[in-house]
């Protein structure tokens, strides 16, 4: 069966002589293989090419540079290697301190919403009922660079009370499923994960239970302070534009929002106060 998206790209390839197509650079960060990425987000940069080369009524592609860490892929966009990119609040932050001139495209939605959750989350059995009864415990983070992993779990963290000296022990994991099987498997007391990583575990039968929960917001789409004027727009119109379930299943998202640097001043904050976390008391 010939699918909408590839009727459309067929329209544009008839249209347009795709061999001389102004090429665009699309980046991204990742912990998976190459390949796994190249599945998730091409079909999203395919319906963008297609939507983009019919608004200028000339060719675009969406040229695809996948870097190897946070670092990389930060220093990729910050430098102008890449036009625009897809980042955790987190690498956002980071970026933007180092080139004040990016730009948010936009934001991915979630049922509409810009906001989701992270979770503090302990094993069913545990008999820590909250942020309190953390003291003396050992604790499970995710990625050092990542917003929910670290960054704002730890604000969550000193705002109310428990900062490392007060833990047993802690270390990060890199990834958010595996802090929830860590605390599953009661190899850490408590850990911090995403809410869908959270509702995805305990529906396979994983022994977690929640006891927090603090606001994250929706990753950005960030342009290059070297990407055009009219590029910019047509491509932020092409982002808010796409509601195509088929196409956006690889991102888990419903669509696009509009965005600013506003909306990441939590995430900012908690960056910056991140060293409260490593004092003592």
């Amino acid at each position: 069966m010939i699918t909408r998206i590839t009727l459309c790209s067929l329209f544009c390839s008839l249209l347009f002589n795709t061999a001389d197509a102004e090429t665009i650079k699309f980046g991204v960060y990742t912990a998976d293989k190459p390949t796994a990425v190249v599945k998730q987000f091409r079909p999203i940069l395919n319906a963008l090419e297609t939507q983009m080369s019919t608004q200028l009524k000339r060719p675009i592609s969406i040229k695809m540079v996948v870097s190897k860490s946070y670092e990389e892929g930060v220093t990729a966009l910050a430098s102008g290697l890449v036009d625009f990119s897809r980042f955790g609040p987190a690498s956002y932050i980071a970026a933007k301190e180092t080139n004040k001139s990016l730009r948010i495209l936009a934001m991915e939605s979630k049922g509409g919403e810009k906001m989701f959750w992270g979770y503090i989350c302990v094993h069913n059995e545990s008999k820590i009922n909250s942020v309190a009864d953390l003291v003396g415990k050992s604790f499970a983070f995710g990625n050092q660079e990542s917003t929910i992993g670290r960054y704002l779990s730890q604000l969550y963290l000193v705002e109310n009370g428990i900062n490392s000296s007060r833990l047993s022990k802690y270390d990060y994991l890199l990834r958010h499923d595996k802090v929830g099987m860590s605390v599953a498997l009661k190899q850490y007391d408590a850990g911090a994960l995403k809410d869908n990583t959270f509702n995805k575990l305990v529906t396979s039968g994983q022994p977690l239970k929640k006891i927090a929960q603090f606001p994250n917001v929706t990753k950005p789409w960030i342009a290059s302070s070297n990407l055009s004027e009219e590029l910019f727009i047509t491509l932020q119109q092409a982002l808010l534009s796409l509601k195509d379930k088929t196409i956006l299943k690889g991102i888990k998202k419903d669509g696009f929002l509009l965005g600013t640097d506003q909306d990441y001043e939590r995430i900012r904050k908690a960056i910056a106060q991140n060293k409260l976390f490593f004092d003592k008391k």
